[in-house]
């Protein structure tokens, strides 16, 4: 079984919105929701696992359990940092789960074949992400700003996601990671940081991460007419406001 984990704890800062980015609304629905139909395109993944912030819980589980086209999925509560949310996200896990994918719910665009590419990479060597070469000269600056030096653009990949690993791989690095009192900046650091070798898997440069309105606005490019037609089909105008319902009752409860 293969089980798709969805940290969607985060917050709508560098969005300048009152809410978490993921209620987006992107073409005519919510970010979190493109990704869920993305991976429901996919049927090597059985279940989700959606790791929302405390208070969203409740109302982002009542607004899923209602979606046409959405596999079975479970609501939890996140945690102070991304790495805790994917860990709680962990111990919900189904026992008959063998691997696990980690996605950020606010990465929409992202598809079938790079899910699959993924998948087939972990059953061969029990970790692998997706990622994308970088395009542009990196430079390593010093603490004056001066250019320290320049690595060599062909070893340098972007990571993205989806990043997935068996099961008792990925439970073993995060338990080992609060042990230690390590905090990584994604999954894969942390399955590096037991010695585990983690396979890079070619990804897509359109499977962008939305964190700001220049993002958004990508997004709608990349999705076009056609896809927002077939979006109109999938989810019901009724689904539309219970989103916006929930929002403004997430936002209220701030105030």
């Amino acid at each position: 079984m293969i089980t798709a984990i969805f940290p969607a704890a985060g917050k709508g800062k560098r969005m300048g919105a009152p809410f978490n980015k993921v209620f987006a609304a992107l073409s005519d629905k919510p970010i979190l929701i493109h990704t869920l139909l993305s991976f429901s395109r996919c049927s090597a993944v059985d279940n989700f696992i959606v790791v929302a912030a405390p208070d969203e819980v409740e109302p982002v589980a009542k607004v899923l359990h209602s979606l046409p086209g959405i596999k079975p999925c479970k609501v939890v509560a996140g945690g102070t940092e991304r790495q805790y949310s994917v860990y709680n996200g962990l111990r919900q896990v189904s026992p008959k789960t063998d691997i696990v994918l980690v996605h950020d719910a606010a990465r929409p665009l992202i598809s079938p074949n790079v899910i699959n590419n993924v998948i087939s990479e972990v059953v061969r060597s029990g970790a692998a992400v997706a990622a994308v070469p970088v395009t542009n000269t990196i430079k390593v600056i010093g603490d004056d700003n001066m250019v320290v030096n320049t690595p060599d653009r062909n070893t340098l990949w972007m990571m993205q996601t989806p990043q997935g690993f068996k099961k008792d791989l990925l439970v073993g690095a995060h338990e080992q990671a609060r042990q230690d009192g390590y905090l990584g900046t994604d999954d894969a650091s942390l399955v590096e940081h037991i010695g585990h070798p983690v396979r890079v898997v070619m990804g897509d440069y359109k499977n962008i991460k939305i964190t700001s309105p220049d993002d958004l606005i990508y997004a709608e490019a990349i999705l076009g007419k056609k896809a927002v037609s077939k979006v109109k089909a999938e989810v019901s105008v009724a689904i539309s406001n219970a989103f916006e319902e929930m929002k403004a009752k997430i936002f209220k409860t701030r105030i």
